[in-house]
């Protein structure tokens, strides 16, 4: 039926056939798009100097060096208990090697750690973490909006039913004429990308009263997402003052969206304004656990990296606003040279990008105080890895960029601190066999009792037990407070709200989250450094289908996934129980989750039970965003529409193969 409304919209001459009787673009209908507007958009050249749309500009540098001279510091301290503990008789190499990796992931830690606690000041005095102003949603937008819905494989009924909840918004707000949707399909295969084309035309066609929707789906994904949005960029942005990049996974609210375009109209120089999603929709006990942890957690390490990073911050690649000339007149990726992992094309575009365009003036800012801003996270352990697969190569791939020339200074940190995220796990897993190796040495080898230089009296190898305890704990301090920061402002925001079981709930949920981070923390160490491995060795990760939807996982398919890190925690528990029992004890978390790897994933997997809904609740979940239960609403009546048609369908097929028998 869409097929031959759009054959009969070509032959009465209207715009539609025009477009239709043009060059073909698009594996889809010309039909569904609107008149061009291109804008170039050149690939960045490093070795040449960019023009510069504004002056350069100066971060924040008390925030900045409080967090770095204060991680330097901490880490300098570690350093040297460590060195006290180790270098009772004689520094050997071996146990240097242990005190170099094990200071570099302190360092990490400490880096993160004192971001938080730079962001939890402003918090827990009741202000505003934004870098940026961001006017309220009441007044005027000055130019026309874009919302790209960039597809690859989703479910149309929950992207049809996320847009008609925006759209729905967008109307009540009176303000759904300033902004235009785009569907930017990279999906493969005739006969899926038919079906696709179908259910957005069909969209199309029931809010057409409401809103302006328009679809392709490119005939080639040239350079995956990043290419995806680049051809759209350069075929229509000339038309869009601004454009807002949503995830398969991702919604907005109308009044995040009206707040997010005036706040770029009212800051010429914004070229981006990034929101901190909060997570929300988790089904699964994995989805409910990093739900608690990045809402709970979570606005403290973002009010803390807004802070620090000022109008020079970061992207993420969903869910913020983008000044489309900005964009097109200096974040073109270049091409990189070699074959991938290294070569090829840009995988991780969002960080470089926010870095173009700080080298060419434009302020990059965060916004975590904006409301209505909301993503998913894969269902279970397995899907997280391989999304984390090839995050980790994206991110490792910009090690080929950070000491190129023309790299403004804090689009480099960025770039680093992305790729230090994956590589740090390598380090935490070279740090813990170096440690076991010694704990070996230590149980096997003889001590030696005097040096080389004549001495009249023996060396006791005696370890300082105070100075062993003195760093055990201090780097549990560093390791959880970002959580007792968490916890604290969920403390206060429910002594605020009067909720009658608030502080039980949150202590709780804490304490929860925290013996399963544990848990899973080794096996996401041990899958990042194979990833991290794979990467230097030249393996790509290509380009997979992201599941999204829940789906328990079989025990015997976590079991045999998981087999290797199962096999490598029965063997380290073996070698520190014959070693020392106390040995084991101190190993104990990350041999457990080693071990139970497989058990884990399986668990984790399943639906999570009332009592953990309650205890790992958090504000969202309680009290659902109008947004959230428009998009799930929506969801169900496109769901059950999208089933009729295919009952319809499948009626006729039978019915053609009737009357053909």
């Amino acid at each position: 039926m869409i097929a031959e409304d759009l054959a009969s919209g070509a032959a009465s001459g209207s715009p539609a056939a025009a477009r239709s009787s043009r060059p073909r673009l698009d594996a889809s209908d010309p039909a569904l798009l609107p008149e061009g507007a291109p804008l170039e958009m050149p690939e960045q050249d490093f070795s040449a100097r960019p023009q510069r749309a504004w002056p350069k500009r100066r971060g924040p540098g008390i925030p900045r060096t409080a967090v770095f001279l204060g991680a330097g510091l901490m880490t300098a301290a570690f350093a040297y208990e460590l060195y006290g503990v180790l270098s009772f008789v004689q520094m050997t190499p071996i146990q240097l090697m242990f005190l170099v990796l094990s200071t570099l992931t302190f360092a990490w830690i400490s880096v993160g750690t004192l971001s938080a606690a730079l962001g939890f000041l402003p918090l827990f005095a009741g202000e505003k973490a934004d870098n940026i102003a961001i006017p309220e949603a009441d007044g005027p937008i000055e130019g026309r909006v874009a919302l790209l819905f960039p597809v690859y494989h989703e479910d149309p009924a929950r992207i049809s039913g996320t847009i008609s909840a925006i759209v729905e918004e967008l109307t009540a707000l009176g303000k759904a004429d300033a902004f235009d949707i785009f569907l930017l399909s990279d999906t493969r295969g005739a006969e899926e990308g038919t079906r696709e084309e179908a259910v957005y035309a069909d969209l199309a066609r029931v809010l057409a009263g409401q809103a302006r929707i328009y679809y392709r789906r490119r005939i080639e994904n040239t350079a995956r997402k990043a290419g995806n949005i680049k051809d759209w960029v350069e075929r229509f942005g000339g038309a869009y003052e601004n454009f807002v990049i949503f995830d398969g996974d991702s919604i907005m609210s109308g009044v995040a969206l009206v707040r997010l375009a005036r706040a770029m109209d009212a800051d010429p120089s914004a070229g981006l304004i990034q929101t901190v999603p909060k997570l929300i929709g988790g089904k699964t006990l994995l989805q409910r656990l990093m739900q608690f942890a990045a809402n709970i957690y979570g606005p403290a390490m973002s009010a803390g990296l807004a802070f620090w990073s000022k109008d020079q911050g970061n992207y993420w690649g969903h869910n913020a606003i983008i000044r489309t000339r900005a964009f097109a007149g200096s974040a073109g990726l270049p091409h990189l040279p070699g074959p991938p992992p290294f070569g090829g094309h840009i995988m991780s575009h969002d960080f470089v990008e926010a870095m173009l365009l700080q080298r060419a003036g434009w302020g990059v800012h965060m916004a975590p105080s904006i409301e209505g801003s909301f993503e998913s996270m894969p269902p279970a352990l397995t899907d997280l890895i391989v999304r984390d697969r090839r995050w980790s190569q994206g991110n490792i791939q910009h090690l080929a960029l950070v000491f190129r020339r023309g790299v403004p200074g804090m689009g480099r940190l960025h770039l680093f601190m992305g790729a230090t995220a994956y590589v740090v796990s390598a380090v935490w897993a070279a740090s813990l066999a170096v440690g076991l190796v010694l704990a070996l040495q230590g149980q096997q080898l003889l001590p030696s009792y005097f040096t080389d230089s004549k001495t009249l009296f023996p060396i006791w190898p005696v370890i300082d037990p105070g100075a062993a305890m003195r760093l055990f704990l201090a780097t549990m301090a560093v390791v959880l407070l970002p959580k007792a920061l968490g916890l604290a402002l969920e403390l206060k925001r429910a002594q605020r709200a009067r909720e009658l079981f608030g502080m039980p709930r949150a202590i709780a949920g804490v304490a929860t989250e925290t013996v399963y981070s544990m848990l899973l923390a080794p096996i996401m160490m041990m899958t990042q450094t194979a990833s991290v491995l794979q990467i230097f060795f030249g393996r790509d990760a290509g380009w997979k289908v992201q599941r999204r939807d829940d789906a328990a996982m079989e025990l015997g398919d976590a079991m045999r996934f998981h087999w290797t890190h199962m096999l490598v925690g029965v063997v380290v528990t073996i070698v520190c129980w014959e070693t020392s029992p106390g040995l084991l004890v101190w190993m104990a978390p990350v041999v457990l989750g080693l071990v139970l790897s497989g058990p884990l994933n399986w668990m984790t997997s399943q639906t999570a039970g009332p009592a953990m809904n309650v205890i790992l609740s958090t504000p969202v979940d309680r009290s659902p965003s109008s947004i959230e239960l428009r998009s799930l609403r929506h969801t169900q009546a496109w769901s059950e529409r999208l089933a009729a048609a295919a009952e319809v369908a499948e009626a006729e097929r039978r019915g053609r193969l009737a009357t053909a028998a």
